[in-house]
């Protein structure tokens, strides 16, 4: 960790973002039991985008430095693009045929390779993560990331901050909120309360333009085939099916009565 602003201490992070399908199109399973992506209509992984917008705020409160990491096929590169329209100021992309059908920790394993191999030329002092991948909704990734990573896990934060070396975040529980803190380095995923990701502007599209995107491939990192994909896989779909459509809805043609049907259809089937 090296001094900013002030003598505060200039953090290097990086941030993990995923290039999911488009969450309001139709999605599907493929034989294999994968989700279909190649219908053209992928995106940045929406709740990555709030872990954007807190590592750079993190970063420019010290002069710090922000990298985009990201793992997928080639159009997996947009999620990495438009992190860096946003601000950050590097972008990796792992890009490796043999990844394709990684679980939550094969994708973890090979993240953990990229960030030590990002760490070899400057430190790596924060990871910060979305809470979930839209396509998947496990949350496993980011502690499955700090352990392979052996730093402390703090995740599901609704608000960061760096205190020197230490990182501090506040999680909202159903009925109370806690403060959870961590000395430097550490890895943080962050919920869709903790801000409000900024769009980005001209200027920013245009400078990102100039900035390379670095691709790395299991060689480079040091890792075997067998370690990732369905090889490495440790979960496994047997079996997936469309949900049947539904055959029991009742639909009101409400006429200034709907409340009074709607209440009588509970009493009548003891609902209420």
């Amino acid at each position: 960790m090296r001094h900013g602003r002030g003598n505060v201490p200039r953090v290097r992070i990086v941030v993990c973002v995923k290039h999911v399908p488009d969450i309001q199109s139709d999605r599907t399973l493929g034989a294999d039991g994968r989700v279909v992506r190649d219908g053209g209509d992928g995106t940045l992984n929406e709740l990555d985008e709030n872990a954007l917008e807190a590592a750079l705020t993190l970063a420019e409160a010290s002069g710090g430095e922000v990298v985009a990491l990201t793992v997928g096929p080639d159009d997996a590169v947009d999620a990495v693009r438009k992190g860096l329209q946003m601000g950050a100021d590097e972008a990796v992309h792992v890009l490796d045929d043999a990844i394709a059908g990684s679980d939550a920790v094969g994708t973890a394993r090979v993240l953990a390779a990229a960030i030590t191999r990002i760490g070899a030329d400057a430190p790596v002092d924060l990871v910060v993560t979305g809470m979930a991948g839209l396509d998947g909704l496990t949350s496993l990734l980011p502690t499955a990331l700090a352990a392979l990573l052996d730093v402390p896990a703090l995740p599901l934060a609704a608000e960061v901050s760096l205190d020197g070396t230490t990182v501090r975040v506040r999680r909202n529980l159903d009925h109370a909120s806690e403060v959870l803190e961590a000395a430097l380095p550490a890895l943080v995923s962050v919920t869709d309360q903790a801000n409000e990701p900024r769009y980005p502007n001209f200027k920013g599209i245009m400078a990102a333009r100039k900035k390379p995107v670095t691709t790395l491939t299991l060689s480079d990192l040091g890792l075997a085939a067998s370690d990732v994909g369905l090889a490495g896989a440790r979960t496994q779909v047997v079996e997936a099916a469309a949900r049947p459509a539904r055959e029991d809805r009742v639909l009101i043609n409400d006429q200034g009565d709907a409340g009074t049907q709607l209440a009588a259809y509970l009493v009548e089937n003891q609902l209420a």
